[in-house]
């Protein structure tokens, strides 16, 4: 199972890594450029306040469908058709709540506007990652990794043409930007629903009460459980687009900042899809997890220790290069939120095996109270911090559901405290802060002294075997169970 897990890793990585930097950087970034912060803050609100409500797309069946049908391959034909008509139900219910919301925050018209494509946006998105959940459900993982880059590839070639060619009028605008999101998620939704239909079979689309009930009732744990995690996760540019005159502005601020540390998650988010469904296996199997907890945990914590190091000591140089408006107080926002990587690579890991295990009850007890430090500390650091409140409030919320996740874990599992990785975690981060400190004295390039603290970092990895290179290469010979296709 593990070098089934780094095989399909090794792929997944090699897509993503192919197409959505370019979007966040090249893309993502140059849209605020192209209309400045304060309209793109206007949009970063408004985006969070559509996704934090997107649970009610959802209510838990992704996560949930897809530990099920990891479990029992064979419901896929029945669940598809029943979930599809569930799913229609809920994009009515979601927008008529999104909308009685938007009306009592008093929302303008141009804001209302914006937020019926975002609603048209979260639902396809919301649907492309249901189907996603039968492919990886599935051990697809092939195929899910295509899905997976494939809404991003046709938003990349509609915004480049927008952006960098006449064929479209200008100015570009954010409306734009939301248009093309439109398109992008209706055309790969469609691709995605061939692909699955291929392997279900077919099905009829109908309304069935009961099983919604049956279904909702085994899924609501993991909606509750979204439903937080997106309040503490999200609620930081609705907050201070709200509570400040110059919210938009800051909102902007923060946007920047949050974008790196988006991007530089998605690693970990890959990780955590593919090991959902093999956690679920092997747990239904009876077979010891600890091995690929270790070794996912290892491939992920090591290299985010790294480049936090280098995104602090150089994130003059990171934000000068990647906008155009930016200025001390946005790089230390920057150094400030950046440090949220380790907490959201750390719950990416933990926080999947305890799903796969389905201890919702204390997954969903963490995140409420994870909410109330990140609501409670914006509604007292705002006012006088602003952008920089929110990045204070964010990581200590992130960071405490990070500890408790791994307290979770040692406690339900039995696992034991690796005292040996612990040090070695230290040793790293003590010799790559010394390392940072000399490199960028004596190295006037950042991107050389990137390189340099980089190459210095792998090799005490190695030299204090962090990484036991042997059992590596050993895992990747082995024999594996069936693969996909």
């Amino acid at each position: 199972m593990r070098r089934f897990f780094v095989t399909n890793l090794f792929i997944v990585l090699l897509l993503n890594l192919l197409v959505k930097p370019f979007w966040i950087f090249g893309i993502d970034r140059s849209v605020q450029n192209a209309v400045g912060s304060q309209e793109y803050g206007f949009y970063f609100a408004l985006f969070n306040f559509t996704l934090i409500l997107n649970i009610l797309l959802d209510l838990g069946i992704t996560n949930y469908n897809n530990r099920n049908i990891a479990q029992h391959n064979q419901l896929l034909n029945k669940h598809l058709s029943n979930v599809l008509s569930l799913k229609i139900v809920l994009f009515i219910f979601y927008s008529i709540i999104v909308f009685a919301l938007a009306f009592i925050v008093r929302y303008n018209e141009r804001q209302l506007y914006l937020i019926i494509f975002l609603v048209i946006n979260q639902f396809f998105l919301s649907l492309i990652l249901y189907l996603r959940s039968n492919l990886s459900a599935l051990h697809l993982f092939k195929t899910d990794s295509f899905v997976s880059v494939l809404d991003r590839l046709i938003m990349i070639i509609l915004c480049s043409l927008m952006l960098w060619t006449s064929l479209f009028s200008k100015p570009f605008t954010i409306e734009k930007f939301v248009y093309a999101q439109t398109v992008s998620y209706v055309i790969a939704a469609a691709i995605a629903f061939w692909i699955v239909l291929k392997k279900a079979g077919k099905i009829y689309l109908h309304i069935d009460w009961q099983f919604f009930i049956v279904f909702l009732k085994q899924s609501y744990p993991y909606a509750l459980l979204i439903l937080l995690m997106a309040f503490y996760n999200r609620i930081d540019g609705v907050m201070l687009e709200r509570m400040l005159d110059n919210g938009q502005e800051q909102a902007g601020i923060y946007a920047q900042s949050f974008r790196i540390l988006d991007a530089a998650s998605m690693i970990a988010f890959l990780f955590s899809g593919l090991l959902l469904p093999m956690f679920s296996k092997m747990l239904k199997e009876k077979k010891d997890v600890y091995p690929l907890v270790q070794l996912s945990y290892k491939l992920i914590i090591l290299p985010v220790l790294v480049f936090l190091v280098i995104a602090i000591t150089y994130a003059p140089q990171i934000m000068n290069l990647l906008y155009h408006h930016n200025d001390n107080y946005s790089i230390f926002v920057f150094r400030v939120l950046i440090i949220g990587l380790f907490a959201t690579s750390t719950t990416y890991i933990y926080g999947t095996l305890l799903t796969a295990n389905g201890n919702l009850k204390e997954l969903n007890k963490m995140a409420f109270i994870t909410m109330l430090i990140n609501i409670g500390l914006n509604l007292l650091l705002i006012p006088h911090f602003q952008a920089l409140g929110s990045a204070f409030s964010s990581i200590t919320a992130q960071l405490f559901a990070a500890f408790f996740q791994i307290y979770l874990s040692i406690k339900i599992f039995h696992f034991q405290i690796n005292k040996k990785f612990l040090f070695q975690l230290a040793l790293l981060l003590f010799i790559a802060i010394i390392a940072a400190i000399i490199v960028s004295h004596f190295i006037p390039n950042w991107l050389v002294g990137a390189v340099i603290i980089g190459i210095i970092c792998a090799i005490i990895i190695l030299l204090s075997r962090a990484i036991d290179i042997k059992m590596f290469l050993s895992v990747i010979r082995s024999k594996t169970t069936k693969s996909e296709e």
